[in-house]
């Protein structure tokens, strides 16, 4: 059997240590607003940020989504706001709903910092 050489200490990543990892933004909003989140999907992956989306589905996709499912994925959605960066809340005129507002709430406990595409 060989044997590993032991690893140095020195060799491994420091986890305290600046990153070079792009930023990671979760966006959040109402689907209704699919088109604004595409372009802001869009257009913060062209400014080099990794970008954590909901699944956009369409009118007809979205009424084939019984209660159980729509928690499931909704839980899903805090989860990759715990592994964001930043949260950037697509809000046309301000509109925030339920969900939403949700969303905002646990980004702020687990303290993500939230930015908004319009005043609030």
């Amino acid at each position: 059997m060989d044997r590993q050489e032991p690893v140095s200490r020195d060799v491994l990543a420091d986890p305290m240590a600046p990153s070079d990892r792009p930023e990671i933004v979760c966006i959040c909003g109402s689907t209704r607003f699919a088109r604004e989140m595409q372009e802001a999907t869009r257009d913060l992956t062209l400014a080099g940020a990794i970008v954590l989306a909901p699944a956009v589905f369409a009118p007809d996709e979205a009424q084939d989504i019984g209660r159980e499912q729509k928690a499931a994925l909704g839980a899903l959605h805090l989860h990759r706001i715990d592994l964001a960066d930043r949260v950037l809340v697509v809000n046309p005129d301000g509109y925030l709903g339920e969900s939403t507002r949700r969303e905002i709430a646990h980004a702020r406990a687990t303290d993500t910092p939230v930015t908004f595409t319009d005043p609030v």
